[in-house]
């Protein structure tokens, strides 16, 4: 078979082959008959401006000139026209005899000026010299020009290089090609586009002309790909349709010889029966024959015996002696009795048996039941099914594979599933029932995170084969579901917890990040965190970014589709409200982090409460601040209100008070009948500090590394006080109304430069 991968990665793009690749490795003779094949080009006037732009190109490209040189040869070959024109006929006569004027070397077609002097003396006609002796000036002058490859203009006449410089000046003056023509498919200039033939034509800038090509062609190279792709696997699928038929072919084959073995067994029995028949039947009737031949024998000499002994007794002269003869003896009759006797006998004269033979026939019945059993194949064996290959399944469809390791002929194969139970009544699962002629089948329509059983039997049209061994499935699982206010991130990282949609265990979870640097860069995978096996992760991320978070669930089949994705600014500290730890009067607000408390006068009320809830102090944690580093938040608060706010660890007892414990630092507003009152409470201490501006904005910075917890008023960057405490773990932001009134927690807010102490 021929390979079928046809087109390599590499092949598939090259589709710009350098056309003059290898010509810089020809010799130097070479390059010397192509410039003189060149130079005759420019012979014929009317063809030297085309030609030779052609051909500088050509000789640009083979000797690996810059684009400067390129230039330069196209500025002489533009003036070449008019040189030729200016020369008078001699010199074009001259030029022709001598051959090319290009030839690199000057000094095989200029000669010495005393000597072309002396050789015009021995000319009869003087007019005629002076001629040819400007002819070849031109020629010498034109030829230190070419060999030069037109770098140098050393050789060049005052006069040349004046009509050098007042050409390349018009030239200059031509304004190049900066626009593009979207009508005409051409690059032309902007004053053609305002005054000349493409004034109503739609034009584009000349770079974005080339990006939009190049990106069509990006396409197009695309969809090429793409129907390689599709071609290769048609392909693929006949080469094993190829195979399959060759397969069969030799089945049929080789049951077809069986049989015709069979039959010519059976027919060479039949032979070798009748055969042996036939040789009893022969013998019989020989034995018939002999016997019915020996009787005949024994009559006939009995016959003679007696006519022997009649012939004496008529011989015989004395009468007495015949009639004694003939006389009655008992113990020897007279012949007279013998002869009567003998002639009373039966003589069968008939023959004992015929020569000819039954007509015997061979039974072919069992030759012809041998010969239509050659198409009624045997019931094949029962196929082998392949154990599910990782990551080849969807959340809604499998792939199941089996194979027939025997010679049997199918027709078809019947494929059962049904879902794997672990309930008692198992069996009663509805079975499904597909018929396929490959030896694979893809299902779909099935549920995420599910075991199906799979059995296969094989059929042709003598039955169906016994069924393989079942085997188990699994689709991928659903995609997960990410907790959006259940997230908590800072400058450095973030936590996200998600949860799974399936109700059978997956394996494990990756997350994957996508850096937010502009809109086009929605999709693109920077970062993946792979063998998640918990629902929630730290990720370590770069200050003052955005970034989409999505993640994916892995099993056995494969991995899920991504989940929605959710948006993380790395540019403060984020937290949530613990709604597990809330005292029952105190009631979180619809946009998660604004606290209120309506009525206290019964702050240990009879309210359900969950385990974890403060049950004396109105109190409610944030979420756990688990990273490193400097956090920041703030609290808006009300002058009226009496609150406490603060960080405390997660075994901080729920039925105290914050700031009365050794597990709690917090800051305390109480309103006293001469004045507003601050503490800032640990261990049931606070140091005596007056706060005259009552702060409606408290900032709060939490600093792992430096042991510091400080508090300031935000309105006025203002530095309220710090505790300095080793933290031995990590804590939660904390909040406690002991008036009723409302918190307002802020966060992912940057960290102030004015909290730096």
């Amino acid at each position: 078979f021929y390979h079928m991968d046809l087109y390599g990665s590499k092949d598939r793009f090259d589709i710009f082959p350098e056309e003059l690749s290898g010509r810089a490795d020809r010799s130097l003779g070479d390059m010397r008959k192509e410039s003189a094949l060149s130079s005759k080009k420019v012979q014929r006037p009317q063809e030297v401006g085309y030609d030779l732009e052609k051909e500088v190109a050509e000789l640009a490209k083979m000797y690996g000139l810059d684009e400067d040189r390129e230039k330069e040869l196209e500025f002489l070959g533009g003036h070449l026209e008019k040189v030729e024109s200016r020369r008078p006929p001699a010199c074009t006569e001259k030029a022709g005899s001598q051959g090319s004027i290009y030839n690199s070397s000057s000094s095989s077609s200029v000669k010495d000026p005393s000597q072309s002097t002396k050789q015009q003396g021995l000319h009869d006609e003087a007019s005629q010299g002076e001629k040819q002796s400007k002819a070849r000036a031109d020629d010498e002058a034109e030829s230190n020009i070419w060999s030069r490859g037109g770098l140098s203009s050393g050789g060049m006449s005052d006069e040349w290089n004046s009509q050098a410089v007042s050409e390349e000046e018009e030239e200059e003056e031509e304004e190049a090609a900066d626009v593009f023509c979207s009508t005409c498919k051409i690059p032309i200039r902007a004053f053609d586009k305002l005054f000349g033939e493409h004034k109503d034509h739609e034009v584009a800038q000349l770079p974005s002309a080339v990006e939009s090509e190049k990106e069509e062609i990006h396409k197009n190279m695309c969809r090429l790909e793409e129907q390689i792709a599709q071609m290769e696997n048609v392909a693929s699928h006949l080469e094993e349709i190829f195979i399959t038929v060759e397969e069969n072919f030799g089945r049929q084959e080789q049951n077809f010889e069986v049989h015709y073995n069979d039959a010519v067994q059976v027919l060479a029995q039949k032979y070798e029966e009748q055969l042996e028949a036939l040789g009893e039947e022969k013998r019989q009737k020989l034995e018939a024959l002999y016997e019915q031949l020996v009787n005949c024998g024994k009559h006939l000499d009995t016959c003679k015996e007696l006519t022997d002994e009649t012939q004496e007794l008529f011989l015989e002269n004395d009468k007495a002696e015949f009639m004694k003869v003939k006389s009655f003896n008992l113990f020897f009759p007279p012949y007279n009795y013998r002869l009567e006797e003998f002639l009373k006998k039966e003589v069968d004269l008939k023959l004992s048996t015929l020569p000819d033979f039954e007509e015997r026939v061979i039974d072919v019945s069992e030759v012809e039941q041998l010969m239509n059993s050659i198409n009624a194949i045997p019931a094949p064996c029962a196929p082998v099914i392949n154990p599910q290959t990782p990551n080849a399944a969807t959340g809604t469809s499998l792939r199941v594979c089996w194979g027939l390791f025997s010679d049997d002929t199918v027709e078809c194969y019947q494929l059962c599933y049904k879902t794997v139970s672990n309930e008692r009544h198992s069996d009663e699962q509805a079975e499904h029932t597909l018929k396929v002629k490959e030896t694979y089948c893809t299902i779909t329509d099935l549920l995420p995170n599910t075991q199906y059983e799979f059995w296969v039997s094989a059929l042709n049209a003598s039955g169906i084969s016994p069924p393989s061994e079942r085997a188990v499935y699994v689709t991928a699982p659903s995609p997960p579901t990410i907790k959006n206010k259940k997230i908590q991130s800072c400058e450095n990282g973030a936590l996200v917890c998600w949860e799974s949609r399936d109700i059978n265990p997956v394996d494990s979870y990756t997350v994957e990040l996508s850096k937010l640097t502009d809109e086009e860069n929605d999709d693109i995978i920077t970062e993946s965190i792979v063998g998640i096996p918990n629902c929630e992760v730290l990720i370590h991320l770069q200050p003052t970014q955005k970034y989409h978070i999505c993640v994916r669930a892995h099993n056995l089949g494969g991995s899920s589709e991504r989940s929605e994705p959710v948006l993380i600014h790395t540019t403060g500290t984020c937290f949530y409200l613990n709604e597990d730890t809330a005292h029952p009067l105190l009631a979180i607000l619809d946009d998660g982090f604004t606290i209120s408390c309506d009525e206290l006068e019964n702050p240990e009320c009879d309210l359900p409460v969950y385990d974890n809830s403060f049950t004396r102090c109105i109190a409610i944690l944030g979420s756990l601040i688990p990273f490193p580093g400097k956090h920041y938040w703030e609290v808006e608060v009300e002058e009226d209100t009496e609150y406490r706010t603060g960080v405390a660890y997660e075994n901080t007892p729920r039925h105290g008070h914050l700031g009365a414990n050794n597990s709690s630092w917090c800051m305390r507003h109480i309103i006293t009948p001469s004045r507003h009152k601050y503490e800032f409470l640990h261990s049931g201490m606070t140091p005596d500090i007056r706060i005259t501006v009552p702060p409606q904005r408290i900032g709060i910075l939490l600093d792992y590394e430096n042991c510091r917890l400080s508090f300031f008023n935000a309105d006025l960057a203002q530095h309220l006080y710090t505790f300095n405490s080793h933290f031995q773990h990590y804590v939660h932001p904390c909040f406690a109304l002991e008036t009723p009134g409302i918190l307002r927690i802020h966060t992912g807010i940057t960290t102030p430069p004015w909290t730096v102490l």
